[in-house]
């Protein structure tokens, strides 16, 4: 499978939505989209939706984890939407979730 982002706003908040395979394979993809949401929104608060994220590997969270730092560098932030159980598992193992808000909707 692929990965496919698509930036939107919902309200006023920026969101990135993810759908498919964070992997290796997929980095690349992430990362652009990423860097291109949080440079069109600097000092603001930038949401990561990975509801439709089937796959989540140890690299992704790092690509995760660098974008929370570059926002907050440009005067912002990243807050991660997610409900998946699994993915939840995971970011409480690797601390990810002490490092990056996740939250299980949208909110402000």
């Amino acid at each position: 499978m692929e990965l496919r982002c698509r930036l939107d706003t919902v309200g006023d908040r920026p969101v990135l939505h993810a759908l498919g395979e964070i992997d290796l394979a997929t980095l690349p993809v992430l990362h652009d989209q990423l860097t291109r949401a949080i440079s069109l929104h600097k000092r603001t608060t930038l949401w990561v939706d990975l509801d439709g994220v089937t796959t989540l590997d140890d690299t992704g969270v790092g690509v995760l984890l660098g974008a929370a730092g570059r926002a907050r560098e440009l005067g912002g932030d990243l807050r991660v939407v997610c409900t998946s159980p699994r993915l939840l598992h995971r970011f409480a193992l690797t601390g990810f979730d002490r490092a990056v808000a996740v939250d299980p909707h949208l909110h402000g």
